[in-house]
């Protein structure tokens, strides 16, 4: 165990309870145990690590969902451990927080950056490194969008460590003065680790609250409500997308510098 690669393909199969050859080329993200269970059921396909931090569900077509958990640290520990595979590519598919009057809730958002406010990232590429997808990623997962005849909104996400914050004026306004279109707690630490870790990488986020506003803050009735409208559909773009990306899409090339 001296190495980073040593290091991951022994701990990934032991955070997901999944053999390294069972996963695919391609990946879905989610911090959701009900996104992976509806991936199991829509594919018949068995959940690995029910008893482990992470659950996992491969398809026939070698397509993978992994739920990794809330936050940054988990975020930058999954895009870590996806180094014992590299992954073709990873999209996350995520909830975030609507910022703007605009943002309704159940809009779909294709970042085209990040905010790197969750710290996580710092430990990986210095400060001023911006958090950002792959071009070609999400430029699929667009034509997907549209292909369905969806609206989809994009932005700067601003990504932060702190999860009860909606009560806290200061937080909000600075938020504002950022002009960022939705929060979350995760898309920046992603990029970022994906970045450093050359893993192709993006993020389809589904406007789950606009906390904002306190009548807007999430409460688990209304997180009911959002998933049964939005849900099936924000994983069925996902599926889409990285299932025929690797037949239709460009290839997704990931620059040195």
């Amino acid at each position: 165990m001296l190495t980073k690669e040593d290091i991951v393909k022994n701990w990934l199969p032991r955070y997901t309870g999944t053999p390294i050859e069972e996963f695919g080329e391609y990946i879905l993200l989610t911090n959701f145990a009900n996104y992976v269970t509806i991936f199991a059921k829509k594919f018949q396909c068995q959940v690995r690590g029910i008893d482990r931090a992470m659950q996992t569900c491969t398809n026939e077509n070698g397509l993978s969902i992994i739920n990794f958990g809330m936050g940054s640290a988990n975020a930058a520990t999954v895009m870590d451990l996806l180094t014992a595979i590299k992954p073709k590519g990873v999209l996350f598919l995520g909830k975030c927080g609507g910022l703007k009057h605009s943002t309704e809730i159940g809009h779909f958002i294709l970042p085209m950056a990040a905010i790197r406010g969750e710290g996580t990232s710092n430990d990986y590429l210095p400060p001023e490194v911006p958090a950002m997808p792959s071009f070609k990623l999400h430029k699929f997962v667009s034509e997907k969008l549209k292909e369905k005849g969806l609206e989809y909104r994009t932005g700067v996400v601003y990504t932060t460590n702190r999860r009860v914050w909606e009560h806290d004026t200061q937080f909000k306004e600075r938020l504002q003065v950022l002009k960022a279109i939705a929060i979350d707690m995760e898309t920046a630490t992603i990029f970022s680790v994906g970045l450093a870790n050359e893993i192709p990488r993006g993020a389809l986020l589904l406007v789950s609250d606009v906390p904002m506003t306190p009548e807007g803050v999430k409460t688990e009735a209304s997180d009911k409500k959002v998933t049964t409208e939005f849900v099936d559909l924000h994983i069925e773009i996902g599926i889409q997308a990285m299932t025929e990306i690797g037949v239709k899409g460009e290839r997704i090339k990931h620059f040195k510098f």
